[in-house]
């Protein structure tokens, strides 16, 4: 290899790389924890490292320039094969103090980690636990998270999946709303019903309408990413929505609807990256996880018990 024909720093290939990715330099800087005016003198020092220009501004956009795409299939591949040396250099790493990040939902999150932190705390004090409590799936290839708690099977074969719990889903509403609307005696009753819906409310009627529930699009009358938020409006007697059971029980005034109907069945599955998977905190972390979840998900056990 011929050392001295590499002319430019990786920082800074790294910054052009993300604002290609992002579309913006405050989209990069905020991914790369870094300030706008650092990230664009990093992608200005490449640009004249290289003699070449790689963005065009059009009007309030940032668009590549030739040069600029032909760099950004090269750099990309650059990007992944870092990203795969750092996988190996954290999968290597066998100190088991230090941080270990979780990605599971918000509602999951607040009802049934606390107890299995419990008992990460006791066999391993020096592990630092990061919750990102959020419905969007993260990347755990791009190292958006070590380990992830999801409702889907992950599909990419550089992750370990294993499916530790499922439960049914039922109908709750609030009383209040019940006593107000009248309870649905059988499933076509639910067409005069209001719902609250997780996420895209075409994703929701889609899965109405293969459980055979009547709903239409103007029988959602609440939308919103949040389970926390769905939660509150059906306990505010706004409407009728999809949840575990184990959740539900501990919230007093809320009462299941057609009580011998399950909405769905809810898996929760473990995953973790391959690499990952080698490192003794994470393996720790993984195992405890997958022990103890099944139980807790199992007893409903919440915050305050």
């Amino acid at each position: 290899m011929k050392w001295d024909a590499i002319r430019f720093d990786w920082n800074h290939a790294r910054a052009f790389l993300a604002t290609a990715r992002l579309g913006s330099f405050s989209a990069a800087a905020r991914a790369l924890h870094l300030t706008q005016p650092t990230l664009g003198r990093q992608v200005a020092a490449l640009e004249e490292e290289l003699g070449v220009t790689l963005f065009e501004r059009v009007g309030r956009q940032l668009e590549l320039t030739d040069a600029g795409h032909l760099l950004l299939a090269r750099v990309g591949d650059m990007g992944e094969a870092a990203l795969a040396v750092s996988l190996s250099a954290s999968g290597a790493v066998q100190d088991i103090s230090g941080r270990v990040t979780i990605s599971v939902s918000d509602m999951f999150a607040a009802h049934f980690l606390p107890k299995v932190l419990d008992v990460l705390q006791a066999k391993a004090p020096q592990i630092e636990i990061e919750i990102h409590a959020s419905n969007k799936i993260a990347d755990l290839q791009r190292r958006e998270a070590d380990i992830a708690i999801r409702h889907v099977r992950p599909e990419q074969n550089e992750l370990i999946a294993r499916k530790i719990h499922e439960t049914p889903a039922k109908l709750f509403a609030a009383t209040r709303y019940l006593e107000r609307k009248g309870r649905p005696l059988v499933v076509s009753d639910l067409s005069h019903h209001e719902f609250i819906a997780m996420g895209q409310p075409e994703q929701m009627l889609a899965e109405m309408h293969e459980l055979g529930i009547p709903v239409q699009r103007e029988n959602i009358r609440v939308i919103t990413e949040s389970s926390f938020v769905v939660w509150e409006f059906v306990k505010n007697g706004y409407g009728i929505t999809a949840m575990i059971p184990e959740v539900a029980r501990a919230t007093p005034g809320v009462e299941m609807v057609l009580p011998n109907f399950t909405a769905m069945q809810v898996p929760f599955w473990l995953a973790v990256h391959r690499e990952l998977h080698t490192s003794r905190r994470i393996r720790l972390v993984y195992d405890v996880l997958a022990a103890m979840l099944p139980r807790v998900a199992a007893s409903g056990v919440t915050p305050e018990a």
